[in-house]
């Protein structure tokens, strides 16, 4: 399946890095940034993501299904197989949509384990909650929580794990959420994000963009009646860090042993670094 690829953390074999310091002084709502191809203020992106997610969130799964030809199941079980839970373990599950990854590692962890999901998102998080419900998890195994994932009300040094999918290229300012990602883990805690990059095969790029670009938005329309929405989740894919990239952003956030798997080719990649 896939690429294992660590970066070079030769620099910091003597000590482990600081997190950058994120500044309280800015104001990210009126800076300028970017929604799919479009400029536009921070405060107008969060408005617009949250539209977007708010529009698609009973039908999220389906949709799911429909792009990805039910790969992200697949991808998605990849993921949990690899997470460094057990027994006991507390586990963070950021943007966690649906509950689908929640409930999986809930299920690895087992009854005396406990998952958090957060999500900024109502609809999407009210859509997880029912989940975890129906699954027997909530109360007793599960918490949801509605929160910003760049300023997560938890104490430092809280859990085992932290995980997100398909949710970190949405956010305002990544580079704050890795940081309260680390922030927020034990040490010798793992992160894990699961997260469109680019394909790694030339002639697959090609036919992955046309597909993206024509079909998606399409399906869109025709199954939500909403073509804006994932026209939005195309262009976000582009405009985040490919594979090499955003495995350095989680580098200079702090952690250690960063690596990533490639999935199908490269379309999906699952970055995986530690809090040591």
């Amino acid at each position: 399946m896939n690429d294992t690829t660590p970066t070079n953390n030769a620099d910091n074999a003597a000590a482990s890095p600081t997190p950058p310091e994120i500044d309280p002084s800015r104001d990210q709502a009126s800076e300028a940034t970017h929604f799919g191809y479009e400029n536009v203020s921070g405060r107008e992106k969060v408005s617009r993501v949250m539209g977007v997610f708010s529009s698609v969130a009973s039908q999220y799964d389906l949709m799911n299904d429909l792009m990805s030809a039910g790969m992200h199941r697949l991808w998605k079980r990849r993921m949990i197989s690899l997470a460094a839970i057990g027994a006991g373990s507390r586990v963070l599950d950021v943007a966690a949509g649906s509950g689908d990854i929640a409930i999986g590692l809930a299920n690895k962890m087992g009854p005396s384990g406990r998952v958090v999901l957060t999500d900024l998102n109502g609809p999407m998080l009210a859509e997880g909650a029912r989940r975890v419900i129906d699954a027997g998890l909530l109360p007793g195994r599960a918490d949801c929580i509605q929160a910003d994932g760049t300023r997560l009300a938890f104490a430092d040094n809280s859990f085992d794990c932290v995980t997100i999918a398909f949710g970190i290229r949405n956010f305002l300012d990544i580079e704050a959420g890795l940081a309260e990602f680390y922030r927020i883990l034990k040490p010798g805690g793992q992160f894990m994000c699961l997260e469109f990059s680019r394909p790694i095969i030339a002639p697959l790029e090609s036919l992955y963009n046309s597909y993206s670009f024509n079909i998606i938005p399409l399906i869109g329309e025709k199954v939500t009646g909403d073509r804006d929405s994932y026209q939005y989740l195309v262009e976000s894919i582009r405009r985040f860090p490919d594979q090499k990239r955003f495995a350095k952003l989680i580098d200079k956030a702090g952690f250690e042993l960063v690596k990533y798997d490639n999935m199908s080719a490269g379309i999906v990649a699952l970055h995986r670094g530690y809090k040591i």
